[in-house]
């Protein structure tokens, strides 16, 4: 059986090919990451089907932005979806309009810090301002926190430092860019092993390749569940 610590991407095509995924991880995978790549795909009807027929965990990872008004009705028919995580940008007042939306659901709102799929060469072509990708991390991660996230979403290599804030207190800390040793890197550019991303201070970390295309993706499961203790 698994614990929920593990979260498993799933990047493919379309509902039905969600599905034959989650049957094969069986009760290998307990919680799964729905992407803005679903949502044309069947990807709300596909949590509902995981949630209510196969009793997991659904993670939501749309990365909401917008303006405050938007955002907030949104999130508060999103929470009528009985979701588990759902994400939105880190920017203050979009953590603040979708807590707005959430009241009164148990559906947690992650906030994105900066995707670990950037480095400072992105960020300066994004005219992001100057400084070190950890301190900025860091810094807004402080600022989504005081604006009322559940948690944030960050690196491996930053959930150390978030998770000693002060204001990382009760808060979850969910990390992709997670890599089982030897496996391709693919997009990712700030990533560390399950064990490492745990040991940094991470709650739950999101792993979609390296299960999903595997050839034995139970398997590949089963043995990041042993790395986390599972």
């Amino acid at each position: 059986m698994s614990n929920d610590r593990l979260i498993v991407g799933l990047d493919v095509p379309d509902a039905l090919a969600g599905l034959k995924m989650a049957a094969a991880l069986g009760d290998a995978v307990s919680f799964y990451k729905i992407g803005l790549g679903m949502l044309t795909g069947g990807g709300l009807a596909l949590a509902r089907e995981l949630k209510d027929e196969m009793g997991k965990r659904i993670f939501l990872d749309m990365k909401l932005f917008d303006i405050g008004n938007t955002v907030e009705a949104a999130v508060r028919g999103l929470a009528q979806q009985d979701l588990d995580f759902l994400t939105v940008h880190g920017d203050p007042h979009v953590v603040r309009a979708a807590m707005q939306g959430a009241a009164g659901s148990d559906m947690k709102i992650l906030a994105v810090t900066i995707l670990t799929s950037l480095d400072r060469a992105d960020l300066d072509a994004g005219l992001i301002k100057a400084g070190d990708i950890g301190e900025l991390v860091l810094e807004r991660a402080a600022l989504a926190f005081e604006a009322g996230a559940d948690g944030v979403i960050a690196s491996p290599h930053e959930a150390a430092v978030i998770r000693a804030l002060p204001e990382a207190a009760g808060r979850l800390i969910v990390t992709p860019g997670v890599r089982p040793t030897g496996a391709a890197l693919g997009d990712q550019k700030r990533v560390a092993t399950p064990a490492q991303a745990v040991k940094n201070g991470a709650d739950h970390i999101v792993v979609a390749r390296p299960i999903i295309h595997d050839k034995d993706p139970r398997g590949m499961a089963q043995m990041i569940q042993s790395q986390l203790g599972a």
